[in-house]
């Protein structure tokens, strides 16, 4: 691809550099990525497009069943539940796929950001607040809103991280990269710090791997030269953005459409890692933990659902009995019949049934307990309470059952408060620039402060807002606090 970076000569980013990091983020990380999310939203036509470890029993004749011929996470169940079974008669093999990881993933959105933080301005002067306000306010609005925040920490709990960029000019907006997107161009000697920011975007959502097997580690250097080998007509169709700190270029299907230069400064790209990862820029994931888990719990669950299938039938053994005939024709042995015969000896025993199988059921509930622990996200946060669990109504006790996903949820919104702080800053840098706001470097700080992920007893907020305003809080923002801002009707 004829590619011309000279604007970013400062960056370091030539073209060998850039293909390089082309072709390893279509061979090895947007596979890895699409794993994670596949494994979260365990969509139906994954092993489709997914499907190494599914295509091999399927080619051969054989019918693992709906479900493993359709939802993503069949792929980690082991080999002698996909293959096919030796006598055609006996059908499919029962599959049973139980996604435990969506909704402690949900959970933990809707505690980090489920309700929208408070953003206010923490310029000197009470004037320019409220104008840097009502601006900070129309900027998230454009971008997205609450739910801006909510599709980011979504993105980051399932991939590790996520980007966001700042689109400058008179009305800036805030637009969310996730990693499958995303190329950074890093400091060799710094990882945290980013050189230039590259957006690959395929067209069709197609690219070059094709599978979500992790290839082999040299693999992604022989794609890089076939990439730049291959005839212009034969490569993927593609978009390639690239940011710096002073210009931006966006190439479609390797032609130069955007050439403009940036005027923050700065890069205006804000990267959020959903857990700290010492020495890497991206984050870890809350998904991919879980998948070992996952694929364990999902075996165990068709293994029971075979035995059940297998057991779940009542059987007759009579034994020196004469049948008894009708019409000629003796009858079976079954239930609901009376049977009589001078045989002191004989007897009728029923076997069959689905038997208790206590380790199994116990087994079963170590892979949830253990899915527990490491997610940080019990049954209790969605209500489901199995066990007695002491006095709930107590808010005390009920922080101390929830403790793994608060403290979750405090690092998420550390991470994400500190994101918002920058993207302000951005925000009311661009609107200086383009002289919509004037602002000075001092002015453009903000507060971020986040509601309680927890409901509160009315009373309890009332004696806390009585509180407040004795230590001297202005009235409109404890009445912002409780709901009560925005209007002048004393009936509403």
């Amino acid at each position: 691809m004829p590619w011309d970076l000279s604007p970013f000569a400062d960056a370091g980013l030539t073209p060998d550099l850039l293909e390089s990091l082309l072709g390893e983020h279509e061979t090895r990380v947007r596979p890895e990525l699409r794993r994670l999310w596949d494994y979260y939203r365990n969509p139906a036509d994954a092993p489709a497009r997914r499907g190494s470890r599914l295509r091999a029993p399927l080619a051969s004749g054989g019918n693992p069943g709906p479900a493993a011929a359709s939802l993503a996470q069949a792929s980690g169940l082991p080999h002698r539940l996909m293959k096919p079974a030796a006598d055609p008669s006996e059908g499919p093999r029962e599959i049973v796929i139980e996604n435990d990881i969506a909704w402690r993933i949900d959970a933990l959105v809707d505690f980090a950001c489920g309700k929208a933080p408070e953003i206010r301005s923490a310029a000197p002067d009470p004037g320019r607040r409220a104008e840097i306000d009502a601006a900070l306010d129309a900027a998230w609005r454009r971008s997205g809103g609450p739910s801006l925040l909510q599709e980011a920490c979504l993105l980051a709990c399932v991939y590790g991280s996520v980007d966001f960029v700042l689109r400058e000019g008179p009305d800036p907006a805030v637009e969310i990269i996730e990693p499958t997107r995303a190329v950074p161009v890093l400091d060799a000697g710094d990882y945290r710090r980013l050189l230039a920011y590259v957006i690959h975007v395929p067209k069709g959502g197609a690219t070059s791997g094709g599978s979500d097997v992790q290839p082999a580690a040299p693999r992604w250097f022989a794609e890089m030269f076939r990439r730049r080998s291959a005839p212009p007509d034969t490569r993927p169709p593609e978009v390639v953005e690239i940011l710096a700190p002073g210009h931006r270029q966006v190439y479609d299907e390797g032609k130069l459409v955007v050439d403009d230069p940036l005027t923050l400064g700065e890069l205006p790209v804000v990267h959020v890692q959903n857990a700290a990862q010492p020495f890497a820029f991206a984050g870890l994931s809350d998904v991919e933990p879980l998948i070992p888990l996952q694929d364990e719990l999902n075996t165990r669950l068709s293994d029971r659902a075979h035995r059940v299938t297998l057991q779940s039938f009542n059987m007759f053994l009579a034994r020196g009995i004469e049948p008894p005939r009708a019409a000629g024709e003796a009858l079976r042995v079954a239930p609901g019949q009376v049977w009589f015969a001078d045989n002191p000896d004989a007897d009728i025993k029923a076997f069959g049934g689905d038997g208790d199988s206590p380790s199994e059921t116990r087994h079963i509930d170590e892979l949830r307990e253990a899915m527990d622990k490491t997610s940080g996200v019990s049954p209790v946060v969605i209500g489901v309470i199995r066990e007695r669990l002491g006095h709930l109504s107590s808010e005390n006790a009920l922080r101390l059952t929830l403790s793994g996903i608060l403290s979750k949820t405090a690092r998420k919104r550390q991470a994400f408060g500190a994101a918002i702080e920058r993207l302000c800053r951005l925000v009311l840098a661009s609107l200086d620039r383009a002289g919509t706001l004037r602002t000075a470097p001092a002015e453009r700080g903000v507060s971020v402060r986040w509601p309680d992920p927890l409901p509160i007893d009315d009373r309890a907020r009332l004696s806390a807002a009585l509180m407040k305003r004795e230590l001297g809080v202005p009235a409109e923002r404890v009445l912002a606090e409780l709901g009560y801002a925005g209007t002048d009707d004393p009936s509403r």
